[in-house]
């Protein structure tokens, strides 16, 4: 991808607040991919990152069975994609995926489900644990020097 920093969210709460920060830069056309083993922190990111678009107590079911959920915001459409369920990558394209590519904001778990279909100008952000304490998760965010022109507000 090109460009990577790394953060250490201490908890649940920094974890939402991140996805607020990023939430507040996103656009309509920004595909946002968060990958990580299962309890990562990725549904909790999605959640908080949702809350900061729609509302702060809106109820963000995952979209592990639906696979999509959408949301309508102030930036536009909103996508919430759960790929943990494809069998192969071209199942994203018959949920007009490639069309929310271009014309809304997508936030994916699982990107890595749908492969070369996710566009090349995307931010992925891999969840780990942190051994320091069970509730850290390091965070590396991986793009083009352009998200991480972006991210420099949010990211020390």
């Amino acid at each position: 991808m090109g460009e990577s920093a790394q953060l250490t969210c201490h908890g649940v709460s920094e974890t939402e607040e991140l996805a607020a920060s990023l939430a507040a830069i996103v656009q309509p056309g920004d595909v946002v991919g968060l990958s990580g083993n299962l309890g990562a922190g990725k549904t909790t990111f999605a959640r908080g990152f949702v809350r900061a678009l729609t509302h702060p107590t809106n109820d963000v079911p995952s979209p592990t069975f639906t696979l999509v959920q959408t949301y309508d915001t102030a930036k536009g459409s909103l996508w919430h994609c759960d790929m943990y369920r494809l069998t192969k990558p071209d199942d994203a394209l018959e949920l007009g995926l490639d069309e929310a590519f271009a014309t809304s904001i997508c936030l994916i778990e699982w990107p890595e489900r749908i492969g070369q279909l996710l566009p090349a100008r995307r931010l992925l952000l891999s969840f780990g644990f942190d051994g320091a304490a069970a509730d850290n998760r390091l965070l590396t965010f991986d793009g083009h020097a352009q998200w991480l022109d972006r991210l420099r507000n949010i990211i020390p």
